[in-house]
């Protein structure tokens, strides 16, 4: 029996603890999430890395790989789905108790089997990367190098979504530092191989932009095999034997995986989609308010890290309560959840309305006078950013523990009903009639967030029975 299903508690267990259950909760969720999102913040340094000294090499290898990085990611989202579906699969299996190993090694196996169905059509599709920005209207020399570069690049997809399906089943069996330890050195790994291939170092050919994208094909598939390594290497992970008969199909769990995974990468894709709208509006107000919007999106970005982290941490404490039929243990992760994700955005709101020109300083040279219309932008975006954080933390926390319910659809349709159907005519609305500007892309933002946040709070309520009499 492993740690994680010795460490399931059903809610008349927890009573006889001297602590108050949703203190004992806390804690739980907390050692769960801390590798979590320091685990995520490492997974956006490989990125930040190859920005940097992409940057550093050339502008137009920068653009190169900004575009191509937009079709990627969009692919990389949607596989994102069927990866992180096995994760409420296994949990739901832990906390029922029954049958465990079998059903577990059958949850990862098939999530692996969707990763290696879904790749090479997707693979297809990023090989013509370079014609599709021609299509789009992009200028050909950068379309070129962006199609160059990711024939490289695209070699590392079913690696990284492969390394999500085992991080999703480290995650769920709360071991979530076997991937954080893989993470922090898949960075180390990334880092050195971009230093050397870009610039020529260490004897390596100099080879720019498609350094770039073989650095990051290579670190993706070093992160797979090291997280496969250590988890053949620690007992309570390798006991399940997740690679036992790994050519045998088990149907219905596919189908599960589909089923979970498809509307789950819908829903990443509705939120993307958003706001990368939200920052192709903003092109039209000059670079100054392209600058700030990113530096204040960054700065959102990384907070939004934290209740991520718990909020990924709920999808697992949620699922093992809902695989134990312990409804009043599936409220009380989710709400403990959500407090967590709101009491830590409280303080960063509070720093970004009071402090945002000294957040600003840490992106942006404050005494060079030629910045001065970026950091003015940044400051009021950065304001306006204090209450985007709020919603944003209530609807991710309470989005994913209705994942560990198995509750995919649902939030899909929420999701893609506030951003499409509210958010993204709110921005035309405000940007376009009110003359609100790149203020109004902000206000956008909140209002979209408002009505996903509000969605998910009736759903949980309801698929928790807070509302309604349901049953597990």
């Amino acid at each position: 029996m492993t740690d994680s299903v010795q460490n399931i508690q059903t809610t008349a267990e927890i009573a006889h603890h001297a602590a108050p259950a949703w203190k004992i909760e806390a804690r739980a969720l907390t050692r769960l999430a801390g590798p979590i999102v320091v685990t995520q913040l490492a997974q956006m340094g490989v990125g930040t890395i190859d920005v940097l000294m992409l940057g550093a090499y050339s502008k137009d290898a920068l653009a190169a790989s900004a575009l191509a990085l937009s079709i990627y990611w969009a692919m990389w989202l949607l596989g994102m789905g069927p990866a992180v579906a096995v994760q409420p699969m296994i949990a739901h299996t832990l906390g029922e108790k029954r049958f465990a190993a079998p059903s577990v090694r059958a949850s990862v196996r098939m999530a692996l089997w969707a990763i290696i169905f879904i790749s090479p059509p997707m693979m297809l599709l990023l090989y013509f990367t370079g014609d599709i920005l021609v299509l789009l209207g992009e200028p050909e020399k950068l379309s070129a190098d962006a199609g160059a570069f990711m024939h490289i690049l695209m070699f590392g997809l079913p690696f990284t979504l492969a390394f999500n399906v085992l991080r999703g089943y480290t995650n769920a069996l709360s071991h979530p530092r076997a991937a954080l330890v893989v993470m922090m050195l898949t960075v180390l790994v990334n880092a050195s191989l971009a230093y050397a291939l870009i610039f020529g170092h260490f004897g390596a050919p100099r080879m720019g932009l498609l350094g770039a994208g073989l650095a990051s094909a290579v670190s993706f598939a070093f992160s797979f095999f090291a997280l496969l390594a250590a988890i053949l290497l620690t007992p309570s992970l390798s006991s399940y034997r997740i690679f036992h008969r790994f050519a045998r199909p088990a149907w219905p769990k596919f189908a599960e995986i589909v089923r979970l995974g498809l509307p789950i990468g819908m829903t990443m894709i509705f939120e993307a989609m958003f706001f990368n709208a939200g920052t192709l509006i903003m092109g039209y107000f000059g670079t100054a308010s392209v600058a700030a919007h990113q530096v204040a999106l960054n700065a959102v970005a990384l907070a939004f890290m934290v209740p991520l982290g718990v909020a990924t941490a709920a999808t697992v404490r949620v699922g093992l309560a809902a695989g134990a039929k312990d409804l009043p243990r599936v409220r009380l992760a989710g709400l403990t959840a959500s407090a967590l994700g709101q009491l830590f955005m409280l303080v960063t709101g509070f720093a970004f309305a009071v402090f945002p020109r000294e957040i600003v300083g840490f992106y942006i040279d404050a005494k060079d006078p030629a910045n001065a219309d970026v950091i003015e932008h940044a400051v009021v975006f950065l304001r306006l950013g204090a209450a985007f954080q709020f919603f944003d933390s209530l609807q991710v926390t309470l989005s994913l523990s209705l994942r560990g319910l198995k509750d995919a659809q649902a939030p899909m349709w929420i999701n893609g009903a506030s951003y499409w159907l509210v958010g993204f005519p709110a921005a035309l609305l405000f940007v376009f009639v009110f003359g609100f500007e790149g203020v109004g892309v902000w206000m956008a933002f909140i209002l979209g967030l408002f009505c996903c946040a509000s969605g998910m709070v009736l759903r949980f309520a309801w698929m928790s029975g807070m509302i309604g009499s349901r049953t597990l």
